[in-house]
């Protein structure tokens, strides 16, 4: 299993058309256990993607290190990242856009059949990207990243636009599959309910250049996380949390 020890002393893009560069992120300090879900909520545009992608190594340049434990062989943990946008590789079908990132001696239609079925696309996966609804690529995306049997899971916002009835089945399906292989899982959102209802720990930026503001762990016992009530009484002790940590 996968720890991760994030420190990002400062990460900046840098500026266009004569502009200074911008700072994105500052003192970004997290040391995140093994088979931990924890969520990164902030306002939008505040870097939350920025330090998805630096943890996955997609940007290199930056201040500070992450490394992490776990991977095979003390290597680089197996990453599987959910974007925000599915990015199915459109001339492939669903069984194919899972199949081609397993390992080479793992590659086979019955395993990737049956994490469709998990997803409940059972009989979906000889269907095109274009041929599925928004919620229904999402749940294909999310099988793929378990498709590569990661020891890490990188999930951008997932569920955003999606309606509510659709992104409440899709939550419940990560839990299960997280709870069966418990990868460490790092979930970026911007909906304070979502990132109580899933996280064993919610991590809040503050608006950029982002730096934490609240770090807080999240006891809720598996038949309250559905409970709306529980939830709100959550989320109103975490905002009031953030509020006295600025």
């Amino acid at each position: 299993m996968t720890m991760l020890n994030i420190e990002v002393r400062r990460k900046a893009f840098p500026g266009r058309n004569g502009n200074a560069e911008t700072t994105v992120l500052r003192n970004i300090n997290l040391t995140i256990p093994p088979g931990q879900l924890l969520s990164i909520l902030g306002p939008s545009g505040c870097g939350k993607t920025t330090l998805l992608n630096l943890i996955a190594g997609l940007e290199k340049s930056f201040e500070g290190q992450i490394a992490s434990t776990g991977g095979d062989d003390g290597g680089m943990p197996r990453i599987g990242y959910v974007f925000q946008n599915p990015a199915l590789l459109p001339w492939r079908t669903v069984i194919e856009n899972l199949t081609v990132v397993m390992a080479p001696d793992k590659a086979d239609r019955e395993t990737a059949k049956g994490l469709l079925e998990a997803m409940g696309l059972r009989g979906y996966g000889d269907a095109y990207p274009k041929d599925l609804s928004l919620g229904m690529s999402r749940r294909v995306a999310i099988a793929r990243a378990f498709a590569v049997d990661p020891q890490l899971l990188l999930l951008d916002e997932p569920f955003v636009s999606l309606d509510e009835d659709t992104a409440a089945r899709l939550r419940a399906l990560l839990l299960t599959l997280w709870r069966k292989r418990q990868p460490t899982i790092v979930f970026v959102t911007h909906d304070t309910r979502e990132a109580i209802e899933l996280a064993q720990r919610v991590v809040v930026l503050s608006k950029g250049p982002a730096t934490i503001i609240a770090d807080m762990e999240v006891d809720l016992a598996r038949e309250e996380r559905g409970n709306s009530v529980e939830i709100e009484r959550w989320r109103e002790r975490l905002l009031q949390y953030a509020s006295r940590e600025k």
